[in-house]
């Protein structure tokens, strides 16, 4: 059987940083209209366009500020959920959590119910790629801050690396690339129920957005239930910030000040399932007599970011992939495209 046929995200920006070669290669555009029925791109994209990024936010937010927080001493990977929210699993650990084993639900509308549900798998014994887990994680890092969520993404990642343009909620600034045409995507997650078979339909919410996603986080918990800001999703950035994050973790020993490296290096270690580790996600990349492992993470918008540690590696991309009538090209494709693009130019730099 063929694959589907898939539509080019209108605006793309990839980009690269090695001890080889740099490079930023920008085109399209970062909006489009209706013109007699179909999309046309509108204002051109840029280099430092904002992006949503989505589940990147995981990574970028919720995994780094746990890399301060055991390093500080401040949560230990292999506590209950109980030891840090009141009322929450016992039989859950903030491990289970950052490897996608902890047998939560992978997504759940709780704009329409704002109870978790009770979890979908046994704890502990299969990765299962879940949004709730990191819903948690991030409640965990407020109260062990005592600071809002936001508030801790600055004091614990942004100020201390220099992210000046990585932020939750609307973008200020420049302008941002637009996220989605609409919340069709999460209506019909819930009509189909695919892929994931929850008791409800589009009709049992009535906040849906109509018009084009510019400025505000597409996912539908993010923004209709938390406001913008969540350990999940919620932040928006620009591609130099994708790369000065990644630049900085894969120099990770150079910022002891901030973690204890044999922390962050218990964060980068393979996990019990294929390409996890402890909130990172992990991809090979081929160089010349050689595969390294990029550690990152991609997001449903189409952005993603990806570090080699200690081999001065950083790579992002960001796409707008969700303006499309047809089948949206999947972040993994373009993500998959930039290590090739990356492997060919080592071997011929």
């Amino acid at each position: 059987m063929t694959a589907p046929a898939t539509d080019a995200p209108p605006g793309l920006v990839v980009a690269a940083r090695t001890p080889w070669f740099d490079f930023t290669e920008c085109t399209g555009h970062r909006t489009v209209v209706r013109d007699g029925g179909r999309l046309a791109g509108a204002a051109l994209m840029t280099a430092d366009t904002y992006h949503d990024l989505a589940s990147v936010t995981k990574v970028l937010a919720t995994t780094t500020m746990l890399i301060r927080l055991v390093s500080d001493r401040l949560v230990d990977l292999d506590a209950p959920l109980s030891a840090y929210l009141t009322g929450s699993y016992e039989a859950i650990t903030v491990r289970d959590l950052l490897l996608h084993r902890g047998g939560l639900w992978e997504w759940w509308p709780l704009y329409i119910q704002p109870r978790l549900p009770p979890p979908r798998y046994r704890p502990g014994r299969a990765r299962h790629y879940s949004d709730l887990g990191f819903v948690l994680l991030g409640r965990i890092v407020t109260a062990v801050t005592g600071l809002r969520l936001d508030r801790a993404l600055a004091e614990l990642v942004t100020r201390p690396l220099g992210l000046t343009s990585t932020t939750y909620g609307r973008p200020a600034g420049a302008q941002a690339a637009m996220s989605a045409l609409d919340d069709r995507v999460e209506m019909t997650m819930l009509d189909t129920g695919r892929p994931y078979p929850v008791p409800y339909r589009s009709g049992d919410f009535t906040g849906w957005r109509s018009e084009p996603v510019l400025g505000e986080v597409a996912d539908g918990n993010a923004f209709h239930a938390f406001g913008g800001v969540s350990g999940h999703a919620g932040l928006f950035s620009t591609v130099p910030d994708l790369l000065r994050y990644a630049a900085a973790l894969s120099r990770y020993e150079e910022h002891d000040h901030l973690w204890r490296p044999e922390v962050a290096r218990e964060f980068f270690a393979p996990g019990p399932d294929a390409g996890q580790a402890l909130g990172f996600r992990r991809y090979a990349l081929e160089l010349p007599g050689e595969t390294v492992t990029v550690l990152g993470h991609p997001g449903h918008v189409g952005c993603a970011v990806g570090f080699v540690p200690g081999r001065d590696i950083a790579l992002a991309l960001a796409s707008n992939r969700l303006l499309v009538d047809g089948t949206p090209t999947p972040t993994d494709s373009l993500w998959n495209g930039l290590l090739q693009d990356v492997a060919h130019r080592s071997r011929t730099a």
